[in-house]
């Protein structure tokens, strides 16, 4: 199967879910352990991808319920990342901008793979499942 392909992700999404967890988990840890400084955006940004990898492992993440809660919150994650982003931007179009000493604490570097990742999570969860419409498709050609 091809991994550009998003049925091969989808096949995998409670690996992927587990992975969401243990990222949201992680920084939730590393902000306890006083290893980053506190953030209220980052905060948001961890819950988000740490609630949507939850939804990833139930068993019917396709229900419409679910869907449409993983909307809002994954919408809500979507755009604190966004705004949070956009101050980097801010910063560049004043020619202040520098990325921190530390590239894995840098609030930019960092606002941008939880967009790209909440992005992705809210693809796999709103996707239609691949799965459910080949056998559909084999039902309706065996009968």
């Amino acid at each position: 199967m091809n991994p550009l392909d998003l049925q091969f992700w989808q096949q995998h999404q409670r690996t992927l879910g587990v992975l969401g967890i243990a990222i949201g988990m992680g920084a939730w840890a590393m902000e306890f352990a006083g290893t980053v400084y506190i953030c209220p955006y980052c905060r948001v940004q961890r819950t988000v991808i740490l609630l949507l990898g939850c939804v990833m492992l139930l068993p019917a993440p396709r229900h419409w319920i679910l869907k449409y809660l993983s909307s809002v919150v994954g919408f809500l994650g979507g755009v604190v990342a966004v705004n949070q982003n956009f101050m980097g931007w801010v910063k560049i179009s004043k020619g202040e901008f520098a990325f921190n000493e530390n590239l894995f604490i840098d609030p930019f570097l960092l606002s941008t793979g939880s967009l790209f990742i909440i992005l992705g999570q809210l693809w796999l969860i709103l996707g239609k499942d691949h799965a459910l419409t080949e056998k559909k498709a084999s039902e309706i050609q065996a009968a």
